[in-house]
């Protein structure tokens, strides 16, 4: 399919992208996204999460960068994915997957089959979408305590919370200090 020499697309900043002078270039002690593929992340996330959420791109690309931080070849992966899932919207609508419309990314996806693909590293383009970006993206938004705070989940499964978090009516960050608990 190409994608292994569309990967280098993904890896350098766009040039009307605004150079960051304290940017560090990336190396294996400090590795770092392309501003291309936080993009096509980002493109991705808006497909996947609620239309109302705040603040996407930023948490996609913390959690991206901190995803693949000390695995090498899990950054291997997703690079490779995502130029794979932008070879084909170049192919098919003749643009980057990051610049089309949300609707048109969409039924990229469903057209690709991948909400039915399994999720699968080593499988062909469509499980290695669904693993890499999809699965990961959803996996983000909705187990981490960020993610879900970001609708409306203040403790996902498996972080700490307790009691004090169920008798608490509303989160803080969104509604300020609850009275009646002694802390103002």
């Amino acid at each position: 399919m190409g994608g292994g020499v569309l990967a280098g697309r993904l890896d350098p900043p766009r040039a009307d992208s605004a150079a960051d002078e304290d940017a560090t270039p990336a190396s294996s002690a400090n590795p770092s996204l392309s501003t291309d593929l936080v993009d096509l992340l980002d493109a991705v996330a808006e497909v996947l999460y609620p239309s109302d959420v705040d603040g996407r791109r930023e948490f996609v690309e913390t959690y991206a960068l901190g995803r693949t931080e000390d695995r090498p070849a899990y950054r291997d992966g997703v690079r490779e994915a995502a130029a794979q899932l932008d070879a084909v919207a170049r192919d098919w609508n003749g643009d980057s997957y990051a610049d089309l419309d949300a609707e048109t990314r969409d039924r990229i996806l469903r057209r690709l089959g991948v909400e039915t693909a399994e999720p699968d590293p080593e499988g062909p383009i469509t499980d290695r979408i669904r693993f890499y970006l999809v699965d990961d993206l959803l996996f983000a938004f909705y187990a981490s305590p960020v993610g879900g705070r970001l609708v409306g989940i203040e403790n996902p499964i498996g972080y700490p919370g307790g009691i004090e978090s169920y008798q608490r009516g509303s989160m803080p960050d969104r509604d300020g200090p609850r009275g009646g608990d002694g802390d103002g």
